[in-house]
This record gives structure tokens, C-alpha cells and sequence, in this order.
């Protein structure tokens, strides 16, 4: 009766770990089997072949050992020696058993054994660190699947800033720079988090919780607002300071629901449920727009602007604004303008409209007094080249004629003139930076490359780059310019050619260009041009541009 006891309090035990841990009651029994055999062979000895079985029913334990038939080629191919304790030789199994093969096995059933305190801690050892292991697998395996989603727990503990918050299945990190500042969880807290990674670690799997991520506000959004969470209103992006304020870019696919509104909710329902989560944060939600210029207009809310002039090649904006919104446009501490810049992903420039007036006026005397020094014409008439938008003498020397003819006060004669004269200052000027090219002892090699003017060739020369090997050794950012941290500020260093604003494509360019002449790489194949007519491409553009909307 006693036996019929115990073999049923190992499968009840059994059950209650797989219940408790959320795991597998197999795993519990598999590793219950693996700690008995260890324990057995501890006692019958370690080069056995002992192996333990528990019954699923009853709960029976049973212990067998197993020896196995070998012959020379497999003790070769398995890299080991002969073990008497476990194998058995072909020819001495065949003389007992007519049909024996080599990886037959015998199994020999075992008496019962009484389980010493030693064999016994040994065992619980061994279930303990297996159903530690299948428990921890079994969160990692559950949270995995779970990134980027709302969890509710309750703090357990805080340790050096860091605060334990139990899942109910699992402990989540909620780090100090991802709380929201000043705010103060105790213990016994309730707290909702975002988990946004999940990894693998020799203490068990970490998984990291967030409140002071963007996702966490628009995800906070999704369980308020129906329509975010139905996909009709659509986050497009977010920006936050946590526990200050936030930006939060929405759009509707369906033209007859505002999507503002519908996120502010019937007086203000909505967003006050997603502040008292975020301590009061301030949340402005602005109207996503696929136009940047209009899109950073509503970012800078709720300062009004002027002007706004997009250099997409830097991924810089200028954005004028009266000087009574200058204060608002930036915000306090440069708040506004930071959130702003990272809800666009545009480097945002505010200036007022008088110093913009001021650089307008500053280029005009440069752009005059350029004109003056290479024409050779009176200021009156260099103001009126530079007013109607010529940035260069290059602009000049290749315009259309009769377009420069059309200008007020102008005619074919003195258009032709004026076209005479800036041809020749950029033959002289060339001449000027060829013999300078060559004194820097630049190679004609580095000149003859499509993407490398003159004035390049003499900024590569003052860097030092003479020959098309040195140019091909760059690297992009040699010739842009990179950022690097010192003293915990981000500097920006210069490259060889700074002052020429190449993009990333062009300083790419000019590098492929040095390596294909410098035999290092083949020549890449040239694109393929399909022709047709202009209003395919024009529609294809269309198509590509509504899709992007949507």
C-alpha cells in the first residue's frame, strides 16, 4: 500500500511543478528520470549504461541496464574504445544469440534500490536545474512573440534604479532611462509597460519593459482610441520627452474622419486616458501630411511659420518665423524644435525674418560684387543679374541667349557680350586652378575622372590626395565630412571637399569612378533607359506617389 503511495505522489508532484512553472508536465517527468538514472548510477557505477524509466500511469518506476553489441567498425566510427561495462563484442553475443548485429541491445532489468541522502540531494539537484531550464526556455519561447505589446504587472522590487516587475509568468526590467522621469514606483505598485526586447542570458531570459519610448505613447493610443487599433487612423510617427511633452503624427485612410479629433475624443476623453498614463505628459497631435513642408509646418505647432525652404540633399529645413513666435517656435529648452525635428526626420533651422532678410541681403552684395569683378560691368547692372536669381558666373556663361535677351533693359547685343565676357573669366579662371593643380602635384588621372572638376581637383590636392590610387583609398565620409563624440558633444569634422556640399551619392560616385581607374574594380554595367513616351513616366510617377500616400 505504501508503494502503491509513492508511485503515485511522484506523478502528483509531478503535475503540481508542471502547474506551477506553466511548463510541460513531460518535462517534469523526463527530468525526474534523468536525476533517478544519474542517482543509480552513482550506486551501480558511472561507466554503467543505467537507464530509468517512470511510467506515465502508474507512476512505477523502473531501472534497466543496457549493453550494447559493437563490432570494430562501429567502435571506429563512433571514435571510442571498448567499454566491457556497456558493450558487448559480435562474435560473443552471436555464441548466446544466433541473430545478434552489431547495435542490438540488451536490456537487463534491475532490482529496486534504497536511495541514499547523498544519491537523493543528487536528484534533486538535477530536477531543479532541468525544470529551471524548461521554465526559462518557456519564457523566452512566450515573451519572444510578445515585443512591441502592452503588458500589466506589479512591481516586486526596486533594485539600484531598476525596477522588478512580475508578469504574472515572468519578471520584466523596467531600466532607469526607461521610466518616465519622476515618477516613483514602490512596491506593490501597479504598472503597464511596453516589452520592446527579449533576450537570452545565462541567468534566464531578460525581458525589458519601457515607458518612456515613442511606441509605448502609440501603442497607448491603439487600446484608446477603436479606430487606431482597426488600422482607419494609421500612427505615422512620434516623438516624445518623457514626462514633459510629446508629438504624435496621425492620418486617416477614410476622408470623412478627422484624425485629430478622432485621438482628442469627446472633450479631450481620449487623450486624457493616454496623459494620466504618462504623468501628464502634454501630447500635441498633429496632422500627417505626404507634402514635408506642410508636415513641418504642423510640427512646429504651435508656433506659426513664415517660410519654409527644404535642401533635401543634407536633409536640412529652414523655417522663418515672425520674431513674436520665435520663443514658441523653439519652446523652452529648444523643446519644441527637437521634438519637431524628430517627429520629421528633418534637420530643423529657425531663424526670424529679419535675420533671414539680413542673408538675403548679404548674398545679394556677394552675388553683386562676383558679377561686378568678373564682367566687368557697373553695380547697377550686376544688382540686376543677381535680382533676377544668378547664383554664378557659370549661370550666365551658359544660359540660353535669348533668354538672357528678355531681361528689362537688355538686348541681344549686350546679352552676348555679357555671355563673352563670363566665358572667358571661367577660361581664366580655370587656367588659374589647372597650374594650381598641377604645383599641388595632382595627377592629370584625378582630373579626367567625369565626377572631379578643377576646383576639386585643387581642394584634393591641398588634402593631400594626389593620384587616382590616393582618391580611390577614401572612403565617402573623407570627402563629406563625419561627426565623432568628444567630451560627450557631438563635433563635426570636416572633409576634403566640405566647402563643394557633396550628397552621399556624388562623394560615392567620385570614389567608384578612382577604383574603376585605378583597375581595383570592374566598371558597373550602365542602367538600362527604356524609352517611351513622357507621359507613361509621368503617370508611373503618379501611381508611385498615391501609393506612398496611402
Amino acid at each position: 500500500m505504501s508503494v502503491a503511495a509513492n508511485r503515485l505522489e511522484i506523478l502528483q508532484i509531478a503535475d503540481a511543478v508542471a502547474r506551477e512553472k506553466s511548463i510541460d508536465r513531460e518535462i517534469v517527468i523526463e527530468s525526474m528520470e534523468h536525476a533517478l538514472q544519474k542517482a543509480a548510477r552513482s550506486r551501480y557505477g558511472a561507466e554503467h549504461d543505467i537507464r530509468a524509466s517512470i511510467d506515465r500511469k502508474t507512476g512505477e518506476l523502473t531501472l534497466t541496464r543496457v549493453t550494447t553489441v559493437v563490432d570494430d567498425a562501429t567502435l571506429e566510427a563512433q571514435a571510442r574504445p571498448f567499454n566491457p561495462a556497456t558493450d558487448i563484442e559480435l562474435h560473443d553475443a552471436q555464441k548466446r544469440d544466433p541473430d545478434a548485429f552489431s547495435g542490438k541491445e540488451y536490456v537487463e532489468k534491475l532490482p529496486p534500490m534504497d536511495f541514499g541522502r547523498v544519491a537523493a540531494q543528487t536528484a534533486k539537484q538535477v530536477i531543479n536545474h532541468e525544470v529551471r531550464e524548461a521554465e526559462r526556455e518557456r519564457q523566452y519561447t512566450e515573451y519572444r512573440d510578445r515585443v512591441n505589446e502592452i503588458v500589466n504587472g506589479v512591481v516586486k522590487r526596486v533594485e539600484f534604479n531598476n525596477v522588478i516587475v512580475d508578469l504574472g509568468r515572468a519578471e520584466g526590467v523596467l531600466r532607469r532611462n526607461d521610466q518616465i522621469p519622476r515618477e516613483n514606483l514602490q512596491q506593490g505598485d501597479r504598472v503597464r509597460a511596453l516589452i520592446y526586447d527579449v533576450r537570452r542570458e545565462t541567468k534566464g531570459p531578460q525581458i525589458f519593459l519601457t515607458r518612456s519610448k515613442p511606441e509605448f505613447m502609440a501603442k497607448l493610443f491603439a487600446q484608446e482610441v477603436p479606430e487606431v487599433y482597426d488600422g482607419v487612423i494609421v500612427i505615422k510617427a512620434a516623438a516624445r520627452d518623457p514626462g514633459s511633452r510629446a508629438k504624435i503624427a496621425v492620418y486617416s485612410n477614410d476622408n470623412s474622419i478627422d484624425p485629430v479629433g478622432a485621438c482628442v475624443g469627446m472633450r479631450g476623453a481620449r487623450v486624457q486616458a493616454v496623459v494620466g498614463e504618462l504623468q501628464g505628459e502634454k501630447i500635441d497631435i498633429i496632422p500627417w501630411s505626404v507634402n514635408d513642408a506642410t508636415f513641418i509646418v504642423n510640427a512646429l505647432q504651435p508656433a506659426e511659420v513664415s517660410k519654409v525652404v527644404l535642401n533635401p540633399d543634407d536633409g536640412r529645413v529652414e523655417v522663418v518665423v515672425a520674431e513674436s513666435q520665435l520663443s514658441l517656435a523653439i519652446g523652452r529648452r529648444g523643446q519644441n524644435v527637437r521634438l519637431a525635428s524628430q517627429l520629421t526626420g528633418w534637420q530643423i533651422d529657425i531663424m526670424t525674418e529679419a535675420e533671414e532678410s539680413e542673408r538675403r541681403q548679404k548674398e545679394m552684395a556677394e552675388r553683386t560684387a562676383l558679377f561686378v569683378a568678373a564682367l566687368d560691368v557697373d553695380e547697377i547692372m550686376a544688382q540686376l543679374l543677381a535680382a533676377e536669381g544668378f547664383e554664378t558666373v557659370e549661370d550666365i556663361a551658359y544660359i540660353d541667349m535669348d533668354d538672357l535677351a528678355l531681361i528689362e533693359g537688355f538686348n541681344d547685343e549686350l546679352a552676348e557680350e555679357l555671355q563673352a565676357r563670363a566665358r572667358e573669366f571661367l577660361e581664366r579662371q580655370a587656367a588659374e586652378q589647372d597650374e594650381k593643380r598641377r604645383a599641388l602635384g595632382v595627377e592629370d588621372g584625378v582630373v579626367e575622372l567625369a565626377s572631379v572638376t578643377l576646383p576639386m581637383a585643387v581642394a584634393l590636392g591641398e588634402g593631400q590626395i594626389r593620384s587616382i590610387e590616393d582618391l580611390a583609398g577614401l572612403v565617402p565620409d573623407d570627402l563629406r565630412g563625419w561627426f565623432e563624440t568628444k567630451n560627450g558633444e557631438r563635433v563635426r569634422q570636416p572633409g576634403i571637399l566640405d566647402s563643394f556640399q557633396l550628397t552621399p551619392e556624388a562623394a560615392e560616385q567620385i570614389i567608384l569612378e578612382a577604383r574603376v581607374a585605378a583597375g581595383w574594380i570592374d566598371a558597373p554595367p550602365p542602367a538600362e533607359v527604356v524609352e517611351g513616351p513622357a507621359d507613361i513616366f509621368e503617370e508611373a510617377e503618379a501611381v508611385f506617389s498615391d501609393e506612398g500616400r496611402s
